[in-house]
């Protein structure tokens, strides 16, 4: 590997560890704190929404006026500050969800662009990105699992811990990003017009028949993508799946062998035959979630299947589609075109995804789960009051009797949340995403045509 390549395969393990230190475990501390099934629909809503706003925008900036590495340091330190910010309200008197909601937003404003940014230098610097990109990308999967095996040594999947560790690991990426080879903005000069600040040059990739179905496909497959952000650790939780932080990098793990595969998988094939293995990936997964996920099913070998076969899942499509995307644009607006790609997949697909799963969730969870869950807030604040008074006398060690309290709490508040996630009808959440991955895959294998696909790419 070339000192190039080292240094892009650090900023991916940073990337994907800052998204991957919070995102998949968030739930059950935050439910501990109040959040019902509608205010996870708005957590996992945010930072779509912020997928839809800042994509075009910084993508042009980046295009036109400002180097990428710049703009990826600077969002990236702002959003570490802005994690840190939400952490000192998730207190005793923990603000409401919708506050800390609107400050997970404003973090989310400042990440999502990064994805595709990251993506848009990493390609700049390679001759062959069919070759070189999945072996750099592999790292930022390295460090989603990194980021998962931290948390469960720590034991901070269901503590605040895990959104410091975001907030430090943000800071210190955006530092870093400082550091990476300089890439000027391709269109530096040009003059800028209202058709490019809205983004209209990387619709005129519409115009490519292939793409255009591909890219309505990537937005619909996202819509199912949401429920397994949002609830797969809360349901291999409440099946029994023990230490669930650690059994949800294995998805992850499996990322790298395919990543690492991927070349192979390329050549034999194509663009089709990845993003259609990807999607039926999808429907598998869903299905053992369906079957596997009530606790009385004692089946976790189905779940532990279904969280490997996340690699699959990703791999064969996102990083597929990012490629293809970079193939089918000119140079021009690379960065505008991986961030349409955003804009459509973790933009609009998983802001109606996330409002989708929140829904189907709370009419699947019983009325009796309320209950359960604010006997937990409570016990949750009395916790919290009795660390904040021993931090407040010096962080001397607690009492026996002190200490003796506040384990029974933290038993407590499992064992309720245990019982309320139990409460939820799992089959049936995850049999709808299930059904809608199965339809968008058969719909896309009848209309994606790959060679016109890339004949338009020529002509674009």
């Amino acid at each position: 590997m070339s000192a190039v390549s080292a240094r892009l395969s650090v900023m991916m393990f940073l990337q994907f560890f800052v998204w991957g230190a919070w995102y998949v475990t968030a739930p059950r501390f935050l439910g501990k704190i109040g959040f019902s099934p509608g205010d996870f629909g708005w957590t996992y809503s945010v930072g779509p929404i912020a997928g839809l706003i800042s994509p075009f925008l910084v993508g042009m900036v980046a295009d036109r006026f400002f180097a990428t590495e710049r703009v990826l340091g600077v969002l990236h330190v702002i959003g570490g500050l802005i994690m840190l910010f939400a952490t000192t309200l998730m207190g005793a008197s923990a603000a409401a969800p919708t506050i800390l909601n609107a400050i997970l937003f404003g973090h989310m404003l400042c990440y999502f662009p990064t994805l595709a940014l990251s993506n848009s230098l990493a390609l700049h610097t390679m001759t062959d990105p069919e070759k070189e990109f999945p072996l750099i990308r592999v790292f930022g999967t390295i460090g989603w699992i990194a980021a998962g095996l931290l948390i469960s040594w720590q034991a901070w999947g269901s503590t605040v811990d895990q959104f410091y560790l975001a907030g430090g690991a943000a800071i210190l990426l955006g530092l870093y990003c400082f550091t990476l080879p300089h890439t000027p903005p391709p269109s530096k000069g040009q003059e800028v017009n209202a058709r490019q600040l809205m983004g209209l040059d990387a619709f005129a990739l519409f115009k490519n028949r292939s793409f255009l179905i591909f890219m309505v496909s990537s937005f619909l497959i996202c819509i199912p993508l949401a429920f397994y952000y949002q609830m797969a650790e809360r349901s291999v939780y409440q099946a029994g799946v023990a230490d669930t932080p650690m059994k949800m990098t294995y998805g992850q793990m499996s990322e790298i062998l395919f990543m690492v595969l991927m070349p192979f998988f390329f050549k034999r094939l194509g663009v089709k035959w990845m993003l259609l293995v990807g999607m039926g990936a999808w429907v598998v997964r869903y299905g053992l979630f369906s079957v596997a996920s009530p606790a009385s099913a004692n089946l976790h070998w189905m779940l532990i299947l279904g969280i490997v076969l996340h690699g699959i899942c990703y791999d064969f499509f996102f990083v597929t589609g990012q490629i293809y995307t970079d193939k089918v644009a000119p140079t021009a607006v690379r960065s505008q075109a991986q961030g349409m790609l955003v804009l459509f997949t973790l933009g609009f697909g998983m802001l109606i995804g996330a409002q989708v799963a929140g829904t189907v969730e709370s009419r699947n969870t019983p009325p009796e789960a309320a209950q359960l869950q604010e006997e937990m807030r409570l016990l949750q604040e009395q916790l919290t009051q009795l660390v904040e008074q021993q931090q407040a006398a010096g962080g001397a060690e607690a009492a026996p009797e002190v200490q003796a309290e506040m384990d029974d709490l933290k038993a407590s508040i499992e064992e309720k949340n245990l019982a309320m996630l139990r409460t939820k009808d799992w089959s049936a959440i995850w049999m709808l995403p299930c059904i809608m991955a199965g339809i968008i895959m058969v719909i896309f294998g009848l209309l994606f045509r790959e060679n016109n696909g890339t004949e338009a790419a020529s002509e674009t």
